[in-house]
């Protein structure tokens, strides 16, 4: 293949505007090269589909020792399973996909459809609610939190940690900075947590027994489970939220969910194709590469652009038109390689669960102007108001 000359853009990703709507930028920048250099940040952006698999499945060049764009949370997150590489990165996360797996979800499936059913059959009597607060937010935070084995004062504050620290996933820019206080109290409560301090047979509980076991280092424990805390729920959150969005402005699509429940996978799949919950996520470049004409230097800090492989139109036909029949599979939402996302069978056990109840509960949704909570790694909703529901 012969190396193309290097594609530059002024964009900053990070920025209000774009996070606010990433799609005209995601298509500018996909126009322009599959590997573009974002010269305010110095970042390699990769923006089209197939280069982004290939980078997320090539660990042993593409790195995550920096998933995040700022060299500070890069050394917080060491001695997690998501900033290691193999062969330890296998060692670490084995402990967390023990109490994520098909087998352990069975366990959890009857409980959290129940959840979603009861919370979802209050909404329909109240008529009017908010549909992050109380629906996206509220059912991961019962599940994930009692999963994790936090007890006491700390459940009140998992919400506002995890936002926090997905801000500082980003460049050290307003959000990042404004979030490090917060950050801080869960990266103090993560350092001194202890296996008495969760609740026995829970995953944080689980963490630690392995570190007694000496399957993984005892002193990464603490981090282990400041990772469930931070990365458990807020990726989720945001994955339901913008269904419920999705929903209400395509009514006709919610109407084939109705009509058929057997494509709550398929709507799911494509609600995280159309709109990824993670924005951009970080590695490092180990050796001079050259991806898809493209040669990116050893040492470069790459931006994984989900979003815009999800909409690359080189892959998916008409990527702009959400269509719940598409079910797209390899959609990137999740990751790709040894480093998919850990927990997402759980999410799509809790999505599929509100999914369910609002085909069986719900005929139709008519929502208030949503508002969007700007993150430097999660794109989510803060509110969407329903002010009309017809129930079914």
């Amino acid at each position: 293949m012969t190396v193309t000359a290097q594609s530059s853009s002024g964009v900053d990703i990070f920025s209000d505007e774009v996070l606010t709507d990433p799609y005209p930028v995601f298509a500018e920048l996909r126009e322009q090269a599959s590997v573009v250099r974002l010269e305010k940040t110095g970042v390699w952006a990769i923006t089209r589909y197939q280069p982004i698999r290939e980078a997320m499945g090539n660990w042993s060049v593409f790195s995550s020792n920096a998933v995040a764009f700022n060299d500070r949370m890069n050394e917080i997150l060491v001695g997690t399973s998501l900033a290691t590489d193999p062969p330890d990165h296998q060692q670490l996360r084995a402990v967390i996909s023990d109490n994520l797996s098909p087998r352990a979800l069975r366990r959890l499936k009857g409980d959290i459809e129940a959840k979603a059913d009861d919370m979802v059959a209050d909404l329909v009597r109240r008529e009017t609610f908010d549909a992050v607060d109380d629906l996206a937010r509220a059912l991961p935070l019962a599940v994930v939190v009692d999963l994790i084995g936090v007890q006491g004062a700390v459940r009140d504050n998992i919400l506002s940690w995890g936002e926090a620290a997905f801000n500082l996933l980003g460049p050290m820019n307003e959000r990042a900075i404004d979030g490090f206080p917060l950050a801080g109290e869960l990266f103090e409560w993560a350092h001194n947590v202890q296996a008495k301090d969760l609740v026995e047979g829970s995953m944080g509980h689980a963490i630690f027994a392995a570190g007694e076991r000496g399957e993984i280092p005892h002193e990464n424990c603490g981090m282990m489970v400041h990772q469930l805390v931070a990365a458990g729920m807020d990726s989720t959150i945001a994955a339901i939220s913008n269904a419920i969005a999705m929903f209400a402005a395509h009514p006709d699509q919610f109407d084939l969910v109705r009509d058929d429940p057997s494509l709550i996978p398929s709507a799911f799949n494509e609600v995280l194709r159309y709109e990824a919950p993670i924005h951009a996520f970080g590695r490092r470049v180990k050796e001079d590469y050259e991806l898809d004409g493209t040669m990116i230097p050893a040492g470069s800090q790459i931006a994984v652009l989900f979003g815009s492989g999800n909409r690359d139109p080189r892959h998916y036909e008409d990527p702009d038109t959400f269509r719940v029949r598409r079910n797209p599979v390899d959609h990137l939402s999740f990751g790709y390689g040894p480093h998919s996302c850990a927990g997402q069978g759980l999410a799509r056990l809790e999505a599929s669960a509100v999914i369910g109840a609002l085909a069986r509960r719900v005929r139709r949704l008519t929502v208030g102007t949503p508002q969007r909570r700007l993150n430097n790694s999660t794109r989510s909703l803060d509110k969407l108001p329903v002010v009309e529901l017809e129930a079914a």
